[in-house]
């Protein structure tokens, strides 16, 4: 097997991919495309220093450009209080009374829970939402 440049870039660009399959880190995903980007100027017989400054060049833009894109988009919500994450965000609970220090116990999913009022109005009996949940200890609000 005769190995020249584009072999070593495509090697470079398998083990990128390979890495970032196992880190899960997207931005091994762009440099991969950098070293294919090398490769196909190693196909095109480039001389090796325009290889590596198309390589640099297609890899660092798009690590530039996805990391742009990443601190554009919406930041997702704690696990404590996303519904994506946790079902019983949204759902709603009757409270019967409160304890004077804002705490209650409330029947939900055929169980007792503790639950703390979070809501910036006072705690009053009836029905509330659920906000948040930290342990077993439900965060409601109306």
């Amino acid at each position: 097997m005769d190995w020249n440049w584009a072999t070593a870039w495509w090697i470079v660009a398998g083990v990128l991919v390979a890495a970032e399959l196992t880190t899960g880190t997207f931005y091994l995903l762009m440099l991969a495309g950098g070293a294919a980007a090398g490769a196909v100027a190693a196909h095109f017989g480039l001389a090796p220093t325009t290889q590596v400054l198309s390589a640099a060049i297609v890899g660092g833009a798009a690590v530039i450009i996805w990391h742009r894109h990443r601190a554009k988009a919406p930041k997702a919500a704690p696990a404590t209080s996303n519904p994506d994450v946790n079902l019983d965000i949204g759902q709603s609970v009757q409270v019967d009374t409160w304890s004077p220090d804002g705490l209650a116990q409330v029947h939900y999913r055929g169980a007792a829970w503790q639950a703390r009022f979070i809501g910036s109005s006072t705690a009053q009996s009836g029905r509330h939402v659920i906000r948040a949940v930290e342990g077993n200890c439900l965060l409601l609000d109306r």
